[in-house]
């Protein structure tokens, strides 16, 4: 087959590792893959190498001062749309934004219908975003889901039963990262540290997990916060974060994005990774935190639950992060044992990306009706 895959950014957010990694197991089952991807701030490439079987198709959007978001969307929208071409047996679309491009790019026509992935489920208070939020549910002839908590939200709120196919993880990756002592220059520089992956934004739950670092009361384990590219802006949040901070007398480190190469070792030396979102589908860095046999602090959502079962161990707010990370750090959790962290470094690599993208192909054999 001839697939097209689409994504919004070039940065490290979990869809686009998504759409990598079902790209490239696309292409090792023998088929012919294209990449398409909003390119922004003048980059010229994705956040990691790409395998050459993929074609990389990379749609430049230059930065306008003073734009809104809502300008932004749109222009975003307009530029995708008028740069799509080709012809393809599959058009799958990895986010709202892309899908509404592609569903508007002038004179294609889509032989199996457009495919889209709903993450998770978002509430924008953006018009444009929330417009095309809704139109990325309603329009696409298909819909997949990562997680059955998320595809019962969408048949509930919209009617519609998206195809469930879970996230794959590259385990070996951060596995091999811990077994090769990858962690080690990171404790060394930090000491025993808690990691929250995801940068500083409110879907993340970073307030809450530096009020936690407050409560836990212990200033020489420091919380590290890595990631945070994004199409948003979330200035105002980071503000109130560090503020608090401030008073609570926390000082977060906040690294920003880290070089793919490196991420495994940051989370293989971790000793806690902290995982507050409000809003997830999967939870992919998480899933690559107990890859890298990590101990899993995680708030207790319905599609946490769903994914990582017996492998976390679950919280609810400041007090209830703070109680868990500390029986992690003094090793009073019973579940600490060695078998525990082998039940989620199963957990991580029973997720493969080939298996993930069978699922997928198997379906768009079906069709969009099947």
């Amino acid at each position: 087959m001839k697939i097209a895959l689409l994504t919004y950014s070039t940065k490290p957010r979990g869809g686009v590792v998504h759409t990598l990694a079902l790209g490239e197991a696309f292409a090792r089952a023998g088929h012919d893959v294209t990449v398409w991807a909003l390119a922004r701030g003048g980059d010229t490439a994705f956040f990691r190498p790409v395998d050459e079987a993929v074609t990389v198709r990379l749609v430049p959007v230059p930065d306008v001062d003073g734009e809104t978001v809502g300008e932004r969307i749109l222009r975003s929208i307009a530029v995708l749309a008028e740069a799509f071409e080709g012809s393809f047996d599959v058009v799958h679309a990895q986010d709202c934004l892309t899908a509404n491009a592609v569903g508007r790019a002038r004179g294609y026509v889509f032989p199996g219908g457009l495919w889209r992935t709903v993450h998770h489920l978002d509430q924008f208070t953006t018009p444009e975003l929330a417009a095309c939020h809704e139109r990325a549910i309603t329009e696409p002839a298909a819909l997949v889901s990562v997680s059955e908590a998320v595809a019962r939200e969408v048949r509930e709120g919209w009617d519609r039963s998206p195809v469930v196919i879970g996230n794959g993880v590259d385990a070996a990756r951060f596995a091999a990262a811990a077994e090769a002592g990858a962690g080690a220059p990171w404790r060394e520089r930090h000491g025993r540290y808690v990691l929250a992956v995801g940068g500083i934004e409110p879907r993340k739950g970073t307030l809450e997990l530096v009020e936690a670092m407050a409560l836990l009361g212990r200033p020489e384990v420091p919380l590290l916060v890595a990631g945070g590219d994004t199409l948003f802006d979330y200035r105002p949040y980071r503000d109130e974060v560090f503020a608090r901070a401030a008073e609570l007398g926390v000082e977060p480190v906040v690294l920003g994005p880290v070089d793919d190469a490196e991420l495994p070792g940051l989370v293989a030396g971790a000793a806690v990774f902290a995982f507050p979102s409000t809003k997830e589908g999967f939870g992919l860095a998480a899933m690559e935190a107990l890859a890298a046999g990590v101990p899993l602090v995680t708030r207790d959502l319905p599609v946490l639950r769903e994914v990582f079962a017996a492998a976390a161990r679950f919280a609810e707010g400041p007090e209830g992060f703070a109680d868990q990370i500390a029986r992690v750090l003094d090793g009073t959790d019973p579940e600490l044992d060695p078998a525990h962290a082998t039940v989620g470094r199963a957990l991580a690599a029973a997720h493969t990306w080939d298996a993930a993208a069978a699922a997928h192909l198997e379906r768009y054999r079906r069709g969009p009706a099947g």
